[in-house]
């Protein structure tokens, strides 16, 4: 196999059998547009998608102030944190969670898969713990991250008594308006239907006096904006409010300094993509059709657990279908998905039922799926924030993980 300086793969049916590459082929590319589809693709220097993973030695290890057994938690509460296995904190857990217990207000800069649910859920659980009548609001771009966050309230509160609430759009408001009548001491929500269900007098903000924006910088690129200023406009105060965005940009600045009184900020290195996440690019070339590529590659050993994004709903369904029709166990997820069936699709990859998920970027952030083997971008994101999001799925913790982008 020839290498050159970019590392540019090309695989083809045609020349290898189904499960051999080709070799390397093709010349460099920088900052160029691409059509795909008949658009014109985004601008990338593509030698940002090439990128040899950092084996774990390497990276400088933290050293953690704290153990979780350190915090001045409720007894109960460490309990079901120990029962999870966790003994020492992340960096954000650790250099949030003594704040928040003292009652502060927080701005964490962190990415996702940082540990930064635990680190505002903990304290506020604690806090509940010994002031029952405390309710908080946890307030977030997407459905699966409501899911996530909710799941980790349960484990870490269970034999409390404590109730949540998940207020999502694409699942029966009815349903959500009889556990809302139930008085849960934590709301999880995304910002339409939270609105929706304030409009309609089911759900009263005065009574919450926490308030958790999380990936602000996500709600801020969904256009949710005015409905998060909306919505912390109508809470009471005195109220403790935590900000979690993997970015600052002006527009978050602006509204952090607005709403929350004296904060303390608690910045995590972030390396710009997983070093744990071995990068390469793959040349489509001219007369190879890029679902023969794909489907060769997917051919490769060690291709065990694979997510693929694409840019459209439409396209990622239809590229599902097709990977099925070849004979691959494949999924897909896009927005347009009803809350249950998104679930199912989740459900069937993190248990294996299904080797491939198909996604657009709404599944790129806030997931953690284990085990990603390789996340393969088939169609190029919008931009290099969005690719950074979408490799993140692999290469998680300690693990190796492996991303590929076509390009033509």
């Amino acid at each position: 196999m020839n290498t050159r300086s970019t590392k540019t793969r090309s695989f083809s049916k045609r020349n290898s059998g189904p499960a051999k590459s080709r070799g390397y082929g093709g010349s460099r590319q920088k900052r160029g547009s691409i059509k795909q589809h008949g658009r014109l693709e985004p601008k990338f220097d593509f030698t940002q998608f090439v990128k040899k993973a950092i084996q774990t030695t390497e990276v400088e290890a933290f050293n953690p102030e704290h153990k979780f057994a350190d915090f001045e938690m409720h007894s109960k509460l460490k309990a079901n944190v120990a029962k999870k296995g966790y003994v020492h904190p992340t960096p954000i857990q650790d250099g949030a969670i003594p704040h928040i217990l003292q009652g502060r207000d927080l701005i964490g800069i962190a990415n996702t898969g940082t540990g930064k649910t635990a680190a505002f859920l903990l304290p506020l659980i604690h806090k509940t713990f010994k002031f029952p009548a405390q309710k908080a609001l946890i307030i977030v771009p997407t459905r699966e991250l409501a899911q996530q966050i909710d799941e980790e309230f349960k484990s870490f509160a269970m034999g409390s008594g404590l109730q949540s609430a998940i207020i999502i759009g694409g699942a029966r408001i009815d349903q959500q308006i009889r556990i809302l009548s139930r008085n849960p001491n934590f709301v999880i929500g995304t910002p339409g239907r939270l609105k929706d269900l304030i409009e309609r007098k089911n759900l009263d903000l005065t009574q919450f006096n926490n308030i958790v924006l999380d990936e602000v910088d996500r709600m801020l690129d969904m256009g949710f904006i005015k409905d998060i200023k909306y919505l912390v406009a109508l809470m009471q105060e005195p109220r403790q409010s935590l900000f979690f965005s993997a970015t600052m940009p002006r527009e978050i600045s602006d509204l952090a300094r607005h709403f929350l009184k004296d904060p303390i900020t608690i910045t995590i290195k972030n390396r710009a993509t997983s070093e744990n996440v071995e990068q390469d690019i793959i040349k489509v070339g001219p007369g190879e059709q890029k679902i023969e590529v794909l489907h060769n590659l997917l051919l490769r050993p060690g291709f065990d657990k694979v997510m693929i994004f694409g840019r459209t709903k439409h396209g990622v369904d239809k590229l599902a279908r097709t990977l099925e029709e070849r004979g691959f166990s494949a999924d897909s997820i896009h927005g347009d998905k009803s809350q249950s069936q998104r679930q199912r699709s989740l459900r069937r990859f993190t248990n294996n039922e299904v080797t491939i998920l198909v996604a657009t970027d709404v599944a790129a952030r806030g997931l953690d799926i284990p085990d990603v083997t390789h996340v393969i971008n088939f169609e190029l994101p919008e931009n290099y924030e969005d690719y950074v999001h979408r490799i993140g799925r692999t290469g998680r913790g300690d693990k190796h993980g492996h991303a590929f982008t076509f390009i033509n």
